[in-house]
């Protein structure tokens, strides 16, 4: 990629930038998402909340992250009694990029919610068209306490000056591993430190079991996403700012040793269809799995689950952030708007995220909660929820590349799929994905610089 006039500003000065001239920019229309009725990133607008009255009843678009759908009518039923205002819950999708295509499609439509999932690879995207409310007033005036929030997963949504979502099933990749399998192999009730430490346990694993010792998961948002942690362990990246990265011997390294562990060492397999599924029946020995399926895994395996921090690699540790937040609509009506803003307020505060993150795996996305009472009774019955918590500590922030540019993370899942799945030379796989990057960020996002 051709560098931009504006790489070597930090993300808080570009994305400053962006504010000030997106109003008024235009995405190309080849392989893009739609424009937004603002036509780029919507303004911060002076209303006068105190004058509004919230609507009476209200739409929420989820795909129920962690199996929450009823988590999520149980928090309802209690904002409801509370507040009297009915929320509608819709499942939009069964996943992210479901509920997020949809959400484009209903721009400009009768059929736009009033709060939608944002999750790490579109928020920009919906900020960018215009679809989505800043939210920094409103959260003012509901006393939101935005302070408390986990700072990294709060300021993963700003832009500029503003914050365009909320955190709310927030989460990283962890690390399980099944007890059983780890005596039987006579391993340490611990996960691998490194991968080089994985190395040497996958024979002994092998030799003592009829288990693949790692199973891995494939699919759209999903294996960019785990991935990020051998690339960056091995010193690589997806990109720097905007500059497509995946060119560098550490990105081809980290690809190659991907390819080894499956083809070579045979010591990984890719699931044909559920990774957590294959290790919670006992078919593999470990796995990548998010912390939202944690609470799933400990009631449906026959095993002890272990869990630990991602493995290592030759430049440390390396763990994305990633799940998903909540936005509101920037097209509905202010009434509509704030009464989202009380939901989405009710829903993400010290009790329900701890309510939540207990009964999911998902992180409490509230500092006061992380330590509160009903977290420390989870941490004292399953210590397994304690080192998802820890881990968070250890994340970064995602690389630009897959996250902020349309399509980037696809692209940059085909090519690890065609690595890992068609033996696929990862110069050429990457160069692939590297070329429909900077393609797509040519049309769809330096157009806004």
């Amino acid at each position: 990629m051709n560098a931009s006039p504006f790489a070597n500003l930090n993300r808080r000065q570009l994305l400053q930038l962006v504010a000030l001239v997106g109003g008024s920019a235009a995405l190309a229309a080849c392989g893009g998402p739609a424009v937004g009725e603002a036509g780029g990133a919507a303004t911060e607008k002076a209303i006068d909340w105190t004058a509004v009255t919230a609507a009476k009843e209200i739409t929420w678009w989820s795909n129920h992250p962690g199996t929450s759908k009823d988590l999520e009518a149980e928090l309802i039923t209690r904002f409801t009694k509370e507040s009297g205002i009915k929320v509608n819950l819709v499942t939009a999708g069964a996943n992210y990029d479901e509920v997020a295509q949809k959400f484009q499609a209903s721009t400009g439509s009768s059929n736009v919610p009033d709060l939608v999932i944002a999750s790490d690879v579109w928020w920009f995207r919906y900020m960018i068209n215009g679809q989505i409310l800043p939210l920094d007033q409103l959260a003012k005036h509901l006393e939101m306490d935005t302070a408390d929030f986990n700072t990294t997963l709060y300021n993963d949504y700003q832009f500029g000056d503003s914050h365009w979502a909320v955190p709310y099933a927030r989460s990283t990749p962890l690390f399980y591993y099944n007890k059983s399998v780890w005596k039987k192999a006579g391993l340490p009730d611990r996960a691998p430190k490194t991968w080089t430490e994985f190395d040497e346990w996958a024979p002994k694993i092998a030799a003592a079991t009829t288990v693949t010792p790692l199973g891995l998961g494939k699919g759209t948002s999903w294996s960019a996403w785990w991935f990020c942690n051998m690339l960056w362990g091995a010193g690589g990246a997806y990109s720097k700012d905007w500059a497509v990265t995946l060119d560098t011997p550490e990105a081809l390294e980290a690809a190659k040793y991907l390819q080894k562990i499956v083809y070579e060492d045979k010591s990984a397999a890719v699931t044909a269809k559920d990774q957590v599924a294959d290790f919670g029946a006992g078919l593999t020995g470990c796995t990548i799995a998010s912390t939202g399926s944690l609470t799933g895994l400990l009631d449906a395996a026959k095993f002890d689950v272990g869990t630990g921090f991602l493995p290592e690699g030759a430049k440390g540790v390396a763990c994305p952030t990633g799940g998903t937040g909540l936005a509101i609509p920037a097209s509905k009506s202010p009434e509509q708007q704030l009464a989202a803003g009380m939901f989405l307020k009710f829903l993400t505060n010290a009790e329900n995220t701890a309510y939540f993150s207990s009964n999911t795996g998902y992180m409490p996305v509230r500092t006061s909660a992380v330590e509160g009472e009903t977290m420390k009774a989870v941490y004292a019955e399953k210590p397994q929820f304690r080192t998802a918590v820890d881990q968070l500590a250890t994340t970064r922030v995602q690389d630009w590349g897959r996250v902020f540019v349309p399509n980037g993370d696809k692209d940059l899942t085909t090519a690890i799929e065609k690595i890992m799945l068609q033996q696929a030379d990862p110069s050429e796989a990457f160069a692939t994905a590297a070329a429909s990057i900077t393609k797509s960020y040519e049309e769809n996002v330096k157009p806004y610089l």
